[in-house]
């Protein structure tokens, strides 16, 4: 993306992490925000603004609106993730923005998107999977539904789906000439995220009744158990060579288990292979299954994870002013992305950004 010009208009969550993953590819990523934000020498930077500049401009004065449609006029992208109508408001909005640069693609992204009864409701992750079936779908059968962080709609569902939207506009308009609107719905992403549920739904192969399919944890063979030492192992071994060299490095006689495609006896095999993790540590049992194709692994914290052997030797995560943070991803054979900068302290001379 060496090349692209993005703006990126002030805010948090997903239009930050979709211009900070445009960042990381190479793009020049300008964040236009409010004057006095900047972090100083007693302030934690946030990473989320790692690879970008920075210019400081108060939409909310006359002349704000200007500034930023003339730094739009050399840009390719502007980035916004506030409520419907905000930035209409302060004279930013896509009509004013494409009748100003109408080469420009506008992406925005909220929770709801643009229009519909939601749309000017607020919201965080949790409330956007909740209308898509995702949120009554993870846990436990006799449990409550459990958040997956947050993670799911705001920034798979919102700033991925983002990013995604940028690239098919910039595609197209390469043909036409034209930039457009992208409008991003993190509750609407996330929901694409689950098609196959909803393929499986559809052959009659996914229950609504939680903690009743095969990758919700009910399956004892795609699930978590605990070690000796209270640290966990994850389990995915659903196809069946993959299961039959699970119960071979648990020391288990498959001859005395109950058959595994017997869902009214998964309880009593989900009791076997607990009892058997127990017995090990989760390093112990790391080492036993790494040279094994048994889709195991050992679970991390976010402490541990940039010291599991796979991402040290691939260097997946890099330290940054002293935080340590994933790298950028994908990777390329031709035009690998170099190391993100760290996050700016000062900011730059509005009038000479694309000089």
């Amino acid at each position: 993306m060496i090349g692209l010009r993005v703006v990126e208009l002030a805010n948090i969550g997903p239009s930050a992490h979709a211009a900070m993953v445009l960042a990381d590819l190479g793009a020049d990523v300008v964040r236009v925000q409010r004057p006095d934000l900047l972090p100083d020498d007693h302030t934690c930077a946030e990473h989320l603004h790692r690879g970008k500049r920075v210019v400081e401009v108060d939409l909310k004065d006359s002349r704000g609106a200007a500034d930023v449609l003339a730094l739009a006029s050399g840009a390719d992208v502007l980035v916004e993730g506030f409520r419907p109508g905000v930035v209409e408001r302060l004279g930013l909005g896509p009509a004013i923005v494409l009748e100003h640069v109408p080469s420009l693609v506008y992406a925005r992204v909220t929770g709801w998107g643009q229009d519909g009864p939601r749309a000017d409701k607020a919201g965080h992750d949790i409330n956007f999977i909740a209308p898509t079936g995702i949120l009554h779908s993870i846990g436990r059968g006799e449990e409550r539904p459990v958040p997956p962080l947050n993670v799911v709609a705001g920034f798979a569902g919102g700033s991925m789906f983002m990013v995604t939207g940028i690239l098919s506009a910039l595609w197209e308009r390469q043909r036409s000439g034209l930039g457009q609107v992208v409008d991003v719905s993190a509750a609407e992403g996330a929901a694409v995220l689950t098609q196959h549920a909803w393929s499986m739904r559809g052959q009659g192969s996914w229950s609504d009744e939680r903690g009743a399919n095969l990758v919700d944890g009910s399956c004892p063979f795609w699930d978590t158990y605990e070690c000796s030492d209270g640290h966990y192992m994850a389990v995915g071994a659903f196809e069946p060579q993959f299961y039959d060299r699970l119960i071979a490095v648990l020391g288990l006689d498959p001859n005395t288990l109950p058959d595994r495609n017997d869902r009214s006896r998964w309880p009593e095999l989900r009791v076997l292979l607990a009892a058997r993790f127990t017995t090990r540590s989760r390093a112990e049992w790391a080492a036993a299954f790494s040279d094994v194709d048994a889709c195991v692994t050992p679970v991390s914290s976010f402490a541990e994870a940039p010291t599991d052997p796979h991402f040290s030797t691939r260097g997946s995560f890099v330290e940054i002013d002293g935080v340590v943070q994933p790298m950028p991803a994908p990777r390329f054979s031709r035009t690998p992305p170099s190391t993100p900068t760290s996050p700016p302290r000062e900011a730059a001379d509005l009038d000479r950004v694309w000089v």
